[in-house]
Formats: C-alpha cells, sequence, structure tokens
C-alpha cells in the first residue's frame, strides 16, 4: 500500500495539516524546528515520499521551472544556471534543464515539452532571432523570462549584459594604449548579443576618430573553432592588425589557441596580437595575449532572471497577469578590468 500523508501524521504525532506544511518548502519555516525533526524523522523511518503529481492537481502548481539553453558546455551558461539554481531554491522550484543544441527547431521541441510537463515557467537563451513561439506560449499564459538574448516577433522580459557599453570600454581600454588598428572578431549579427558588442566598439572607435577598415570587422561565429579560423585570416593581412576584441570566451580560446599553435610550430613568427575579450572565466589567467577582460555577473543574470519569472508567475496566480504587457529589459553593467599575467605575445 501506498504511504499516505496520514501515515506520516500518526507516526509523527502531529496533524495532517503539519506535516503538509512541513514538506512545503515555502511553509516549512512556519513549522518549530523540533517538530519539523519529528515529521522528518517518520518520513525517513516509514520510506514516505510526496505524490508531486497528485499535489500538483490539488494546487495547480508544478512548482518546476523550465530552463532551455543552446548549449551546455559554454561556462557562462553554466554560470547563469547556477544563478537560476540559487534562486530558485530559496523560492522552493525545481529546475528542468535542457538544451536547444543551438537549434530553433529543437527549442520549439523542448519548449513544447516543457508545456506539456505544466511547468510554472520558463527561462530561455534563445538559440536563433526569432520569438513568436515563445510569444505563443507566453500568450497562453506560460511566464517567460528570456536570457542574455532578445528576439524579434516576441515582446518578452529579457535579462542580459549591458553588452554595447561593455564592448565600448574594452575598445577604449586598447585605444588608451595607443592600438589604433583594432579588430572586431567573432560574432553572428542574428544574435541580439553581437550585434551589441559590435555596436560598442564601432562606437569607441568611430569616437576616437579612427573608421575602422571593413577588414577590421570579422564575423562568423560565436564558438573555438570560429575564433581559430578568423584569427588565421587576420594574422597574415598586409595592414598588420595592432589589436583584437574577441566577441566572446568561445571564440576568444579559440584565437588564442591559433597563437600557441604558431608558437609551438617553432617558425620564430610572433605576431604582434593584444586581446580584449568578452567575458572572463576560469581560463583566463592561462590566455597570454589577453589584456583586458570583460566581466558580465553571469549568476546574477540567472537570478535577477527567476526573481522577476516569480513575480510574473504571482501576478497570474493573483489574476494581475496580461498576456501582453510590453518587453521590460534589465541591463546589468559588465566592468573592464586589466588582465593579471603579462601579455605575451605584444610587441615591446
Amino acid at each position: 500500500m501506498r504511504l499516505t500523508i496520514k501515515d506520516v501524521a500518526t507516526a509523527a504525532g502531529v496533524s495532517i495539516a503539519t506535516v503538509s506544511r512541513v514538506l512545503s518548502p515555502e511553509n516549512s519555516g512556519n513549522v518549530a524546528e523540533k517538530t519539523r525533526n519529528r515529521v522528518t524523522a517518520a518520513t525517513e523511518k516509514l520510506g514516505f515520499r510526496m505524490n508531486y503529481a497528485a499535489r500538483s492537481l490539488k494546487r495547480h502548481s508544478t512548482m518546476t521551472i523550465g530552463v532551455v539553453f543552446p548549449g551546455l558546455a559554454n561556462d557562462f551558461f553554466m554560470d547563469v544556471a547556477e544563478g537560476i539554481e540559487r534562486e530558485l531554491q530559496l523560492e522552493g522550484y525545481t529546475m528542468l534543464l535542457s538544451s536547444s543544441l543551438n537549434s530553433m527547431e529543437k527549442e520549439k521541441r523542448r519548449i513544447s515539452m516543457l508545456a506539456d510537463r505544466m511547468v510554472d515557467g520558463m527561462v530561455i537563451i534563445p538559440a536563433g532571432s526569432r520569438g513568436e513561439h515563445f510569444q505563443l506560449l507566453s500568450d497562453q499564459g506560460i511566464p517567460i523570462v528570456l536570457v542574455d538574448r532578445i528576439v524579434e516577433g516576441a515582446e518578452l522580459d529579457a535579462v542580459t549584459s549591458d553588452n554595447e557599453e561593455g564592448t565600448f570600454s574594452l575598445t577604449k581600454a586598447l585605444l588608451s594604449d595607443g592600438f589604433k588598428r583594432i579588430a572586431f572578431v567573432g560574432g553572428e549579427m542574428t544574435i541580439s548579443t553581437a550585434r551589441e558588442r559590435l555596436f560598442g566598439y564601432t562606437r569607441a572607435m568611430t569616437e576616437a576618430g579612427i573608421k575602422p577598415d571593413s577588414s577590421w570587422i570579422c564575423l562568423g561565429g560565436m564558438d573555438v573553432e570560429d575564433g581559430y579560423r578568423l584569427m588565421e585570416s587576420l594574422l597574415y593581412k598586409e595592414n598588420q592588425i595592432e589589436a583584437m576584441v574577441a566577441v566572446n570566451l568561445l571564440v576568444h580560446l579559440g584565437m588564442e589557441r591559433r597563437l600557441l599553435d604558431i608558437s609551438g610550430a617553432g617558425t620564430g613568427f610572433k605576431p604582434p596580437v593584444v586581446i580584449a575579450g568578452f567575458d572572463e572565466s576560469r581560463y583566463t589567467p592561462f590566455l597570454p595575449a589577453c589584456s583586458y577582460i570583460a566581466s558580465q555577473d553571469a549568476v546574477g543574470i540567472g537570478k535577477r532572471a527567476v526573481q522577476r519569472l516569480i513575480e510574473k508567475i504571482q501576478e497570474k496566480r493573483t489574476n494581475n497577469f496580461e498576456k501582453k504587457t510590453g518587453e521590460r529589459i534589465i541591463r546589468l553593467p559588465v566592468t573592464i578590468s586589466r588582465a593579471k599575467q603579462k601579455t605575451a605575445w605584444a610587441s615591446s
């Protein structure tokens, strides 16, 4: 026979209501510690397991949040996930994490699956530039908050970094060191973060009275292999590049790897390259060409996204939820700092 809350209450010598409060993360703080310990001991002794399916039907809430990211190997995404998890635990929610594998079609299937599992809301880093499928779910009453990227075709809240200002400051740091021939490396213009970072670079160069040559703007990808390929194309240009702004950490890693390959080949060729990278990580001290770094508050972005999502869930429960309230974009500041290690590739 399946054990019930009544069995736990009898074993602990408390009421069913008390057991229910103890087993509800959002209400357990209202029960005295001694009583909580008795109930917990009774559940462990009996081997009681909560029937979450029945509980969800009764409460019209599964206390779960669906999270969909383009990939799970990206350090920035995982730091955002850590922030999401921390905040959800405080609120008594569980996270269901999945990857769209950078595919909008897979993304549509993932969010449909999460909707079928009756999640209370979703936090999503979009795989593409369009968001009509997100708007459809929002119109059906599922609260959604976007993270890192903003899409077209949807009016949804989003939490991201101040990407334009961050790259503007990165580029100005290189300009203040006397560099003029500065390239911008990486980025897909269908992704809002890449567009914003390119705008910041262009604004800094323009304000310095420098018109970037078209060959200095090297777009084409956001991954390690893209950085490797683009660095290869930049190193041997006739108009030698002096410094570079990397659009994100993965592109930066690919650029540094190409430089290390050249160094290890024994050719004696040492390119005079300095890199200012967007995204600080645990790898930054090992990147010899890195001169400046833009640090995003990835954990903070995740926490702020959950806080906004919980607000939207509560609005829905109190019948104050509107399907189309207009997007609210929250931008967290980016911190610029000089890399701690000596720049190995910089020209003397």
